[in-house]
């Protein structure tokens, strides 16, 4: 992974969107858990972010994905493309690249597409009443 280029890399993204759910970890355990609420900048039919290019200034909490990281950051979905290969695993079959159609994701189940809601209609500081069992 480490000697891709920019475009390999990034094209390894499914467009799921699960890394662009909130996030509430329990600060006693570490565990992390997911909530039905999307980043503000996730557009919620196309699963994709809408100020990609500039997502780590727009949201500064935002993660810039490496090659590294992906072996240290827990809470990447285990059907995350990047999580795989660092796993050495192989893609699944509604993978984009895999399947030559980005819209597989979504008819597969996988895209968290028509399962989330936007964070401008909930309270932000009530967002442990949003979490959900395992990852949709």
């Amino acid at each position: 992974m480490e000697e891709m280029t920019t475009r390999e890399w990034e094209s390894l993204c499914d467009g799921c969107g699960r890394c662009c759910l909130e996030k509430l970890e329990d600060e006693d355990t570490g565990e992390v858990f997911y909530t039905s609420v999307a980043c503000r900048f996730l557009d919620l039919q196309t699963c994709r972010c809408t100020v990609y290019g500039k997502r780590t200034t727009r949201a500064p909490e935002c993660l810039f994905l490496t090659p590294e990281k992906t072996t240290e950051i827990a809470w990447l979905p285990a059907t995350c493309a990047y999580r795989l290969l660092a796993e050495g695993k192989n893609l699944q079959w509604w993978h984009p690249l895999v399947s030559g159609d980005p819209e597989t994701v979504h008819r597969a189940g996988i895209s968290v597409r028509d399962k989330i809601i936007s964070p401008r209609h909930i309270d932000p500081h009530s967002l442990d009443a949003y979490i959900i069992d395992g990852l949709l």
